[in-house]
């Protein structure tokens, strides 16, 4: 179960300085996954205290070759403040 919730981890410049100063860390979720879900899967998985799940429903840009238009898919992304002293070691490098 809880690996259908949390599809990978969201490594941009923003989620990183989020991690440092905020000691924040950003997953894309299921679409249809509610945020009491992924705190249970977060705790559950990688052993931590879940202070805070934020979400946010990413709509898909539209996207032209030539004449041919298409839709990239839409994605949910959520935000997961870690109680102080807690890491993920995913997104330590090592």
């Amino acid at each position: 179960m809880n690996l259908k919730i949390l599809k990978t981890p969201r490594l941009t410049e923003k989620s990183v300085r989020q991690k440092e100063m905020n000691n924040q860390v950003t997953f894309l979720v299921e679409k249809t996954a509610n945020k009491i879900e992924i705190k249970k899967a977060v705790e559950s998985l990688f052993k931590v205290k879940v202070m805070g799940v934020n979400t946010v429903n990413v709509l898909g840009k539209d996207k032209r070759m030539g004449r041919y238009v298409g839709k990239r898919p839409d994605w949910k992304k959520a935000i997961i403040t870690l109680k102080e002293g807690d890491k993920i070691e995913y997104f330590e490098g090592s």
